[in-house]
């Protein structure tokens, strides 16, 4: 097996394993952004929140970019 081979098998794991880190994220995030779960959130843990969106969202899109990138 060719080392390009290789390293494309472990761009498509890294992103697989990057799509599903960030999904887990954004639902867990979003749940206790939109009071779905009973957690009381202050206003400084709010912009934590949504730090932690926008950074899963990336995540999750740099994620689908491996995956998709060798096809």
């Amino acid at each position: 097996m060719s080392k390009l081979r290789k390293l494309s098998r472990v761009a498509v794991a890294l992103g697989g394993l990057l799509i599903f880190v960030g999904t887990i994220m954004v639902v867990i995030s979003a749940l206790a952004f939109f009071d779905a779960v009973n957690l009381p959130i202050d206003s400084e843990q709010r912009l934590f929140m949504w730090g932690l969106l926008v950074i899963s969202l990336l995540g999750s899109m740099s994620g689908i970019l491996l995956v998709y990138r060798r096809r």
